[in-house]
């Protein structure tokens, strides 16, 4: 398999959790926006009936497949499960989509276009010129805007939508990540990959979106997920801050011993 080929192999991986108003709505969007990408419904023990609607799509589409997990783990659990699953498989681009329509399926062939350009993970940025948000309250707009900024003065990365969830990886950048040391569960999942791919000399592109607040169905952004990701965020960026400071004290001493002698 070439290269060109491995990344005709896409994947969209949809964590659920009471979903069953949007499920059906967002897989045939697409279905009909991307038509050669497989969709991986990774449901997480929905009360409300998803995981059946998921088996009833799969059931009737060889493109959607369905994960069912045992429980509501955390949308980041979630995840690195469906790219366990789409590693395995040799999916060559995976993408991790919202279930509740915010992300909309229209605009995934920009990110596709990116990874084909080069690119080694897309984030479908709301922050960058020409992306927005439709139908957020203003204290929405602030905490993600505080959000990203928090994240780059912290992290130091030149990524303006951090926090953004819409994203396309390459399967050889997921591969080059070390995942099985992924611990954040919530809002800084994403924040936690896209630091991971920069760290490991990825190259990260934004592409702008439209973000659309869900229509049906409850949010799933709580006080504890904000306070984790702040939380995750500052103790990650003390550390590199401090692996800084080591590496230019260290890069000091050394010149003034090579002067001295």
């Amino acid at each position: 398999m070439t290269s060109t080929d491995a990344l005709d192999r896409v994947l969209v991986i949809i964590p659920t959790y009471n979903e069953s108003q949007n499920i059906e709505s967002i897989t045939n969007r697409l279905r009909k926006a991307v038509p050669h990408a497989h969709i991986l419904i990774a449901d997480d023990n929905s009360p409300d009936g998803t995981g059946d609607i998921a088996d009833r799509l799969a059931s009737d589409d060889s493109h959607v497949h369905v994960m069912h997990r045992t429980g509501k783990q955390g949308l980041g659990a979630a995840y690195l499960a469906g790219f366990d699953w789409g590693l395995a498989r040799g999916y060559g681009v995976l993408v991790s989509h919202d279930a509740d329509g915010s992300h909309q399926p229209e605009e995934l062939p920009r990110l596709l276009t990116a990874i084909n350009d080069g690119a080694d993970m897309v984030k479908g940025s709301r922050w960058v010129k020409g992306g927005s948000i439709v139908n957020w309250p203003a204290s929405r707009v602030l905490i993600s805007k505080a959000g990203s900024l928090w994240t780059r003065i912290w992290l130091g990365i030149p990524v303006k939508d951090a926090t953004g969830g819409f994203n396309a990886y390459r399967a050889t950048t997921l591969r080059g990540m070390n995942l099985t040391e992924v611990a954040s569960a919530g809002y800084c999942f994403q924040i936690d990959l896209v630091w991971r791919a920069i760290k490991h000399g990825f190259k990260v592109v934004e592409v702008p979106i439209e973000f659309v607040e869900r229509e049906f169905g409850d949010s799933k952004m709580s006080r504890n997920i904000v306070i984790e990701a702040l939380i995750r965020t500052t103790l990650w960026g003390i550390e590199h801050r401090f692996h800084q400071l080591r590496r230019a004290v260290t890069s000091l001493f050394g010149r003034s011993r090579h002067e001295v002698r």
